[in-house]
């Protein structure tokens, strides 16, 4: 089974992408989970670019790795100038990591008009850095950046920095779709000529995504004789983004039977936690981990899949951590109630499916809609099936509203609360934003000495559609909240023709799922 070797650049192309800013601590904890997960480089910065990189690499060298290679990544040394007499390049052996990833110019338009170079003078600089960090013992990345727009251009001159590369002594020889311009059968023409031209080179593939080809250009590029991909974890990059690994990986192993270092069990924890610690909201839609991959709605669907899941999956779900969604909509039968029932761990006769299923198509003539609802309809469940339990009573809130006028209008709210936890009564306050804002306060604030674990659960997103609107201002609302906190997302619902009293449903919903999960088995899925 031929080995292929993932290069995460997360840390650094991801970094690039627009929305993508994290702190040191966060690279940190995005290197140690990568380590965890099995990647083959991890490539963390560029040292000498910015203070965060090089602090970083200071750190690390005490935070060994256990199963990847940190990388640090710079540039060929300056045109004009040594290798060895270059700082930039002192600064890059001074990260001390056993592998160096250097990218030079292979494009004539970038070597003439940007770096403002001869032709020759770049091949110079190209082999003159690799033996200088081949003498100094690294194992060395040549990246040949914009290297399919240069074959394009001249081709002969292209080759030529593949050569120098070669002759300095290079492990490694990655070829990069720099502009995301290049199409499949273009790039594995290309691998496939390097590969007869240059006996034994070892080759990379560096692909972007701007034209929405990042995925299946990189593994074309294997099937062309690649050893190596470069890419991010969920294609975070500059512009369009860089090659998805979180796509590309389980392709290699499972569509193509390849060889590959990571724990894709792991898949869907590592792709969640980079969207999370990068506060970009995940599309549900994403192949392979995203909440919808394996998501079914229609009832057709659903009840082939009940008969056989392979009739509308194309793999497991498992494989890479994520798991299968049933969605509870109008469009679904009993079929649909029956495998929710299964996979929560319950007995799915028709009698107690048509019972719950009744009951949903109720609330969604009142303007319910439990798609996105997940954990509200976990609840109703339990209610119906008489096994939700009861961990606190609500008597009642109220929200005082008060504005100011004059040259400064503000508008303040505060909300009362009160609630018997096991015969203890709490009636608390707390100021907000707004009504809703202050209502959550106030509810967690009365809670959190019985429930600590409610103070993990964060506001995702917070949604407002009329649902009737012919009565204008008093027409019937629905409220969707999609709560975290930190390892799982949930969405809950409310409905009513007061926004607020529709808000404190949904609002209330989050928090006893929480509890539930934390003080309870009986929603632990089935494996």
């Amino acid at each position: 089974m031929r080995k292929i070797f993932i290069y995460d650049t997360t840390l650094r192309d991801g970094a690039q992408g627009q929305g993508s800013s994290w702190t040191l601590e966060d690279k940190i904890r995005i290197s140690k989970l990568l380590d965890d997960f099995g990647m083959d480089y991890i490539e963390g910065g560029w040292p000498g670019s910015n203070p965060k990189d090089e602090e970083f690499f200071k750190v690390m060298k005490l935070e060994k790795l256990r199963k990847s290679k940190l990388v640090a990544f710079g540039s060929t040394c300056r045109v004009g100038e040594r290798a060895d007499r270059d700082p930039q390049l002192r600064k890059l052996l001074d990260a001390e990591t056993q592998t160096v990833t250097i990218y030079g110019k292979s494009w004539t338009l970038h070597v003439e008009k940007i770096l403002r170079a001869t032709p020759d003078e770049n091949l110079r600089i190209i082999k003159d850095t690799i033996k200088f960090l081949k003498r100094e013992g690294r194992e060395v990345i040549f990246d040949a950046e914009h290297f399919f727009d240069g074959v394009r251009a001249n081709k002969n001159y292209a080759f030529l920095c593949v050569e120098m590369a070669i002759e300095g002594g290079a492990d490694w020889i990655v070829l990069c779709d720099t502009n995301g311009g290049s199409l499949p059968w273009f790039i594995r023409e290309v691998v496939e000529e390097i590969k007869g031209k240059f006996k034994g080179v070892a080759l990379g593939i560096h692909s972007h995504n701007d034209l929405d080809l990042a995925v299946v250009n990189s593994i074309e590029a294997i099937r062309g004789g690649a050893d190596q991909v470069q890419g991010t974890i969920n294609g975070l990059g500059e512009r369009c983004g860089n090659a998805n690994l979180t796509s590309i990986m389980p392709i290699l192993r499972f569509k193509l039977g390849f060889d590959i270092s990571p724990d894709l069990s792991k898949l869907k924890e590592v792709a969640d936690f980079i969207w999370e610690i990068s506060n970009i909201y995940p599309p549900k839609n994403q192949p392979f981990v995203g909440e919808s991959a394996f998501a079914h709605k229609g009832g057709v669907h659903i009840d082939a899949v009940v008969k056989d899941m392979s009739s509308y999956e194309h793999m497991s779900p498992e494989l890479i951590g994520n798991q299968r969604k049933i969605l509870i909509s109008d469009l679904a039968g009993k079929s649909a109630i029956k495998l929710k029932l299964s996979e929560l761990g319950f007995n799915s006769d028709d009698a107690t499916a048509k019972v719950i299923l009744d009951k949903v198509k109720e609330l969604e003539k009142e303007g319910y809609d439990f798609e996105m609802a997940d954990a509200s309809l976990n609840l109703l469940i339990l209610e119906v099936l008489g096994k939700k339990p009861k961990f606190f009573d609500f008597e009642g809130f109220s929200i005082l509203i008060y504005g100011t006028s004059g040259d400064r209008e503000d508008i303040y709210c505060q909300a009362t609360v009160k609630v018997n936890v096991r015969g203890v009564f709490e009636h608390t306050a707390a100021d907000g934003n707004g009504p809703v804002n202050a209502l959550d306060k106030a509810l967690r604030k009365a809670l959190e000495n019985f429930f600590p674990e409610i103070k993990e659960i964060q506001l995702m997103d917070f949604k407002v559609r009329v649902v009737s609107g012919s009565q204008g201002t008093g027409a019937a609302v629905r409220v969707f909240v999609e709560s975290s906190d930190g390892k799982k997302r949930w969405g809950t619902v409310g409905v009513s023709e007061n926004i607020i009293q529709a808000s404190w449903k949904a609002l209330l919903d989050s928090i006893e799922y929480k509890i539930i999960l934390e003080r309870t088995d009986i929603l632990k899925k089935k494996k």
